[in-house]
């Protein structure tokens, strides 16, 4: 109501929804309802314990596309084990790990299964996507640097 969007566009308010882990692996229909991707202000959220990361790791890997990701840890092991047992396009690694989807300067592109992009032609897949990963490492985190705050 507070925007200047023409209202042949649309708008959207931004949401967030918190669903359960397990309550999202439970079963086909609500796991793709909750991983499918909305070009628009909406995500969804859950969380995790040490216990569940191989359901995490069982659940990147039930998903059709595998674009961009990011691990957000401090903890080199942990993500040294995510990277290691996921397949993503460019992926965001360190303490201020970004997920921007696909900045310039950076290949964008799925990793593992090149028709996860949408291209659907054999040709496009051929001519277009090559399958490499691309990790962005920020493990290091300079002095003085502080966490933003959450908006």
């Amino acid at each position: 109501s507070d925007h200047a969007i023409p209202a042949v566009y649309g708008a959207v308010e931004p949401t967030a929804v918190f669903v359960p882990l397990q309550a999202m692996l439970a079963d086909d229909a609500t796991f793709r309802l909750c991983t499918s991707e909305i070009f628009g202000p909406f995500q969804v959220v859950t969380e995790y314990d040490d216990a569940s990361v191989d359901d995490v790791l069982a659940a990147t890997e039930r998903m059709d596309h595998h674009l961009t990701a990011a691990v957000v840890s401090a903890d080199a092991a942990f993500t040294h084990r995510i990277l290691a047992n996921t397949v993503n396009g460019t992926t965001y690694a360190g303490m201020r790990a970004r997920t921007t989807g696909a900045p310039q300067n950076h290949w964008f592109g799925p990793a593992g299964d090149p028709r996860g992009a949408g291209i659907g032609s054999p040709e496009a897949i051929r001519m277009v996507w090559s399958c490499h990963r691309e990790v962005i490492s920020d493990l290091f985190v300079p002095e003085g640097w502080e966490r933003p705050v959450q908006t």
